[in-house]
């Protein structure tokens, strides 16, 4: 841990100049109580880094939440092990999981499925309460619920330390998210403008707890965030059905976990109540069960929450980024790809080269980096991914 300023601490061995400079400007906005803290995973992101844990009083920055709000994982535990799985060919479950779920950006449902139903009727009655028309941002947000999505986000099954066979699934609020986000970033900045704040980057734009338009975000962020938190159950019910037709058996839920990483929520810190923005966070309040995936090809996590106060009671959400998506396409070959995959069943293309694991910071120094933070309770290694261009 490293105090850097009295408003800003880091837990990440490996940060860039670049992730200090911007969590220094964040740190240094008025309402930041009692201190940001910059987590193990810590990498550039639009005004706040990714990897920020960010506590404010009488206002927010919608930035500093992130554009896909909720976003988050969810992991489930099966009866099955490897053995199980003996003789049956993963291929044919990734492209069975492939054409259950729609992949890649702007991909969505051709109609509502009878098991989404009921969650689509659940966010319809969430909207009308908070007052306002998903639609209004997207016309067919109720297509989009099950659908994964692109970058970062995947699905895969995993095996744990004895061999147990876990599923695990990323992904966030979809299109309905991003702009319900990138519409309340713009707010932000008007309002500041007309203000006349001076801000050390307009991503950094705020909304004040007198500002009508703050407890509009807070309504329609909240949405958001179960918007991402039944797509993913959405989703991991499909998956559940895929695997027992590959396997001839039906899955018997051993435990599911199910967090966010970037959302904010009413917490208690240093004993006053703060707006706690997670941009790349999960919760790791002590005896809190949570979810650290590693990049495509190395080991991910099911974690426990240690309660560590100066960390905010936060945790890395993951291996964070240090090539960028164009620098990592420029450097590493399908070749490099092909080798690091080397035992997962995947679908070889060109799409995935800016996921390679080169591309991340090194997952056990993140884990090591975290070690006041959570305790691990398993940790995984993939035999299935599934992810969309």
């Amino acid at each position: 841990m490293e105090k850097v300023s009295p408003t800003y601490i880091n837990f990440a061995s490996i940060l860039d100049p670049q992730t200090r400079a911007q969590n220094l400007k964040t740190a240094s906005m008025p309402f930041i109580y009692p201190h940001l803290a910059s987590m193990p995973d810590a990498h550039p992101g639009k005004g706040a880094a990714v990897g920020s844990v960010i506590p404010t009083r009488g206002a927010i920055i919608p930035a500093a939440v992130g554009v896909d709000i909720g976003c988050g994982m969810i992991a489930v535990r099966t009866q099955f092990s490897v053995a199980d799985l003996h003789g049956l060919n993963r291929r044919n479950l990734r492209q069975a999981i492939e054409r259950a779920i729609p992949l890649s950006a702007g991909h969505s449902n051709k109609r509502v499925l009878p098991s989404a139903e009921v969650r689509v009727e659940r966010l319809a009655g969430e909207a009308a309460d908070a007052g306002f028309d998903p639609a209004s941002y997207s016309r067919q947000w109720m297509l989009q619920l099950g659908s994964l999505g692109s970058g970062n986000h995947f699905i895969e099954v995993s095996l744990d330390e004895n061999d147990g066979v876990w599923l695990y699934l990323h992904s966030g609020s979809r299109g309905v998210g991003n702009r319900i986000a990138q519409r309340h970033i713009r707010v932000a900045l008007d309002l500041c403008d007309k203000r006349g704040t001076t801000l050390p980057d307009n991503d950094l734009a705020y909304l004040s707890e007198d500002d009508e338009e703050f407890w509009t975000y807070i309504r329609e962020l909240r949405w958001a965030q179960d918007f991402a938190l039944l797509n993913r159950e959405e989703m991991m019910d499909r998956v559940l059905y895929c695997v027992a037709q590959w396997t001839g058996v039906a899955v018997e839920e051993q435990e599911r976990i199910n967090c966010h990483h970037n959302y904010t929520a009413r917490e208690q810190h240093y004993g006053k109540q703060v707006w706690l923005s997670r941009k790349g966070a999960i919760d790791a309040s002590a005896g809190r069960p949570g979810l650290i995936p590693g990049s495509m090809g190395t080991a991910s996590y099911v974690v426990e929450g240690l309660g560590y106060a100066p960390s905010l009671n936060s945790a890395p959400h993951g291996a964070g980024r240090e090539y960028s998506r164009s620098a990592a396409r420029r450097t590493f070959t399908r070749d490099e790809l092909r080798r690091a995959m080397r035992g997962i069943e995947y679908r070889d293309t060109d799409a995935f080269i800016d996921e390679i694991p080169a591309a991340y910071k090194d997952i056990d120094v993140v884990m090591e980096d975290a070690r006041d933070l959570v305790r691990v309770r398993h940790t995984l290694r993939q035999i299935v991914n599934v992810k969309g261009d």
